[in-house]
């Protein structure tokens, strides 16, 4: 199974096989009568919809071998674009992966590793580094460059990147649904709110209205969609940031009932990979993503429209089973940062693609400029590389090289540092300066520590590694002055 889950799988081919030919001939439908094929000067700006969904794994989607959850619009959208197998999140956690795709740099240059909320454990061998709390306004983000553009700018869902005067709306967002610096829904049924144990009650701000029953995911794609038919006459970038499936805020699933007793008489359930709350969650985040896709037919805006869809890091080990990836949401293995990407850009991506690239969410900045016909002069380093050479060609990049830096303890994990180089993937651990190497090609699921035997190319991963750490001015962990050298 290991080798089929980086290609299409005989599920995949045999369900998709007999209608490519229509799909193909779909797509190519969407160029509307004298539109211009992307590239040339004279075509219009294309609109662009962002979709990020919260904690949704690898292998979650039908698309990408799931058997148990059901993801019929996500499917098609996959074969009216392009499916990565080897995309990546920045790093494993929501905070610093969604500051790389608003920015288009490495979390560790960004000194963002975690999430804003975290704070250090103080019983641990190692002290890590603290964490900005928000995203420096001094940033330049995705949305102001594309506001500068001539694009009407909207963040409707989760934002987690900093509260009051560090908001969607103080970052480049002409609009804001539901944005603020929480990183999961009090609630995900209308009013959104719940009351803490302290008799703190938390609120989902800059979403009022709504009705008893509404469901939060629905209720955030009624905003996108009132978006989108406010803004149909001229370009815009939506960046619609779902919070489910992550949990909300009382470490609970929630979905609807009807549709979790669907999934509960669908299967006998025995672990976490067939979790009727969970699978509930998908289906309803894409039969949401299918109510906006439609809408973008309905107003005719499919043909000039790009759709990303990816998730902000791997799937949480309570909610799902990240296999055949190991470890899950927290870890550098590649359960925690492995993710389903799917892109549509009518007329340029070829319908049905897989690209087998490696790529990570530092990528987005570049490649929406790109899109976007943005030609502002960047002032800061920007890590990512425009992937628009693989959308177009389905060819590779120049870049031989990704990096993580996760210098933290979090549900289980330890301070580490990654690189990924061809095949090969070294993960460096800090405690005790561990190595472990991967062939990623032969041995997805990490279990073949390959370190000692090919020590040579773990010594210059490592090397490469280090390099890059120090020209990001990574914040390293230190020795915890705390614990005694006999407990080290």
């Amino acid at each position: 199974m290991d080798e089929n889950m980086n290609k299409l799988t005989r599920r995949e081919f045999l369900a998709y096989s007999c209608k490519g030919v229509l799909v193909a001939c779909g797509a190519l439908s969407f160029l509307q009568p004298g539109m211009a094929w992307a590239g040339e000067e004279s075509r219009p700006k294309f609109n662009i919809v962002f979709i990020l969904a919260d904690d949704l794994g690898w292998s979650d989607l039908a698309c990408y071998g799931n058997m148990f959850h059901e993801t019929p619009n996500l499917d098609r959208l996959a074969q009216q674009g392009i499916r990565f197998t080897d995309a990546y999140a920045a790093a494993p956690l929501c905070s610093p992966t969604r500051a790389s795709i608003i920015t288009g740099r490495a979390p560790a240059r960004l000194h963002m590793t975690h999430i804003t909320q975290f704070v250090n454990p103080m019983d641990t061998k190692l002290l890590g580094p603290g964490t900005r709390i928000e995203l420096p306004l001094e940033e330049l983000t995705i949305a102001e460059v594309l506001k500068r553009a001539g694009y009407t700018t909207a963040n409707i869902g989760k934002w987690h990147l900093g509260g009051k005067g560090f908001e969607p709306q103080d970052q480049g967002f002409d609009v804001n649904v539901a944005g603020c610096d929480l990183g999961q829904p009090p609630d995900y049924f209308y009013p959104y709110t719940r009351t803490g144990s302290n008799n703190t009650t938390y609120q989902l701000l800059y979403l009022s209205g709504g009705h008893e029953g509404e469901y939060l995911t629905d209720r955030l794609t009624d905003e996108a969609i009132n978006f989108i038919q406010q803004n149909k006459e001229k370009p815009f970038f939506l960046y619609m940031a779902h919070y489910s499936p992550h949990t909300s805020m009382g470490a609970r699933l929630q979905a609807k009932e009807e549709t979790i007793a669907k999934y509960r008489a669908k299967a006998n359930v025995v672990n976490s990979r067939n979790n009727p709350i969970y699978a509930a969650m998908i289906e309803n985040l894409d039969d949401n993503i299918g109510r906006l896709l439609q809408k973008l037919d309905e107003l005719k805006l499919a043909g000039r429209t790009m759709v990303v869809f990816v998730s902000d890091n791997g799937g949480f080990h309570e909610s799902t089973s990240n296999a055949p990836l190991r470890d899950a949401k927290s870890s550098l293995y590649e359960g925690g940062i492995r993710v389903p990407m799917i892109v549509r850009w009518p007329g340029v991506v070829r319908p049905g693609s897989v690209s087998h690239t490696p790529v990570i969410t530092d990528d987005f900045f570049p490649t929406l400029m790109e899109i976007a016909g943005a030609s502002e002069k960047l002032k800061h380093t920007i890590d990512g590389v425009s992937l628009v050479p693989v959308f177009k060609e389905g060819g590779g990049l120049q870049r031989r090289s990704l990096y993580w830096h996760f210098p933290h303890y979090t549900n289980g994990t330890r301070p580490c540092s990654a690189i990924r180089e061809g095949d090969y993937k070294l993960i460096e651990f800090y405690e005790d300066g561990g190595l472990e190497l991967y062939n990623l090609k032969v041995d997805l699921s990490e279990k073949n520590n390959l370190a000692e035997k090919l020590s040579a190319k773990a010594k210059e991963l490592q090397a490469k590694l280090s390099a890059w750490l120090k020209a990001v001015d990574a914040e390293m962990p230190l020795p915890n002055p705390n614990v005694k050298r006999a407990d080290l």
